[in-house]
């Protein structure tokens, strides 16, 4: 096993400080493979030391501008430092470089909801959710951007796709219980809305839809 295998390894054990010596070392052994400074801005990153992530990042991509992997870690850190425009040309930057992975995908989406740009965002979270059906929160946020989209229907495969994966996921039988809301099915939606609460008692929104839809309810 080479110096920067063991210096991953070590990350993943998470014995971070021996991971930090051996990718210095591997760095020193391999000074111009951006490979190693990608690895070492990855570590940084995990331990939130934002500023150093970068300049590793950076240095990477001064070897190798290509190097989508680096600018999907710059990306990362200018997303938790919720510097969107910024992360999403690095995303961008990722995905042209060849990284067509579902967390890039997902990534780049999420930069548009936080800017309430739901229409460009849904092409992305599209992408995300067919490179990984298995991960229940590219799914959920998927269906979520559907729903935003106006798209109903398919925002309530999605949301069943998210149960079939985690059964106890309030937020889908939450946001199931708003789509059947909009298609008038009051009873089916307090339905859903009882279930969030019963897995979640203190979803207030799903508690306060209850409440509303209750109420209307008796009036009939």
């Amino acid at each position: 096993m080479d110096t920067l295998a063991k210096a991953i390894e070590e990350m993943k054990q998470q014995n971070f400080e021996e991971a930090a010596r051996l990718f210095t070392k591997a760095i020193d052994e391999n000074p111009n493979e951006p490979v190693g400074y990608i690895n070492f801005g990855n570590l940084l990153l995990h331990l939130q030391d934002y500023e150093r992530a970068l300049r590793f990042y950076n240095r990477a991509l001064e070897l190798d501008e290509q190097a989508g992997t680096a600018h999907y870690g710059a990306g990362n850190v200018y997303y938790e430092q919720e510097k969107f425009t910024k992360a999403q040309e690095h995303f961008l930057r990722a995905i042209e470089a060849g990284l067509d992975e579902a967390d890039v995908h997902f990534m780049l989406g999420m930069t548009f909801i936080h800017q309430d740009y739901q229409k460009l965002a849904l092409p992305y979270l599209l992408r995300a959710a067919e490179l990984n059906t298995e991960d229940a929160d590219i799914q959920f946020q998927y269906g979520l951007c559907l729903a935003q989209n106006g798209q109903l229907q398919a925002a309530e495969q999605a949301m069943k796709h998210v149960l079939q994966l985690e059964e106890e996921h309030s937020d889908a039988f939450y946001n199931l219980g708003v789509i059947a809301l909009h298609h008038e099915e009051a009873e089916r939606a307090l339905q859903y809305f009882n279930k969030a609460v019963s897995i979640q008692p203190e979803h207030r929104l799903a508690a306060h839809a209850k409440t509303q839809v209750e109420a209307a309810l008796n009036h009939e």
